[in-house]
């Protein structure tokens, strides 16, 4: 499977217009959690659009070396600056537009962490619904999950020259610690 950043827009594609690639691409850091495990979701482009406005409001890179460990890596810092209560820290101080409306800044934050929910299937918006709450004509979901980690998950495994369903538990870095430098 090919992954291309489009953010929804590969729908009106026509099949007859596109190919089919076997080997997955991305950009490590944007591409969704569940990618790792070949699923692929309605809302495929929302986490790496959460991933964008995040990097957009705060003024820095998904991957930031020359922060100190601890805030390199963007969701690890936003995760941490909301449990703190601070996300009026994280919005990027050089753009005078950003600092005039820091409030709204916060608000698209959590439309991004909206869209960077780890339950995909239940917990993480399509990009239409997204694009109604852009519009006002939807309010974005409020009750949201910073802890950006992945569920117990089902994987196919061999036992005996047999294949069966397994539940597994699975721990993995945050998508942003597999960025690398731009």
């Amino acid at each position: 499977m090919q992954k291309y950043q489009n953010f929804g827009l590969s729908k009106i594609v026509g099949r007859d217009e596109s190919k089919i690639v076997t080997t997955m691409r991305g950009t490590p850091g944007y591409l969704e959690p569940e990618w790792l495990h070949e699923v692929i979701a309605e809302q495929v482009d929302v986490y790496s659009f959460g991933v964008v406005i995040l990097e957009i409001i705060c003024g820095r890179k998904n991957l930031d070396r020359r922060q100190d460990e601890d805030d390199m890596h963007l969701l690890s810092f936003f995760m941490r600056k909301e449990e703190e209560g601070q996300l009026l820290e994280m919005v990027d101080k050089k753009s005078e537009d950003m600092q005039i409306h820091r409030k709204e800044a916060v608000e698209m934050m959590k439309i991004a962490a909206w869209c960077l929910q780890s339950d995909y299937t239940k917990r993480r918006p399509s990009m239409s619904l997204v694009v109604k709450v852009l519009q006002g004509l939807v309010v974005a979901e409020t009750d949201l999950d910073y802890s950006f980690t992945f569920p117990t998950m089902t994987r196919r495994v061999a036992v005996t020259n047999q294949e069966r369903d397994a539940v597994v538990g699975i721990s993995l870095p945050l998508p942003s610690h597999l960025s690398g430098p731009r």
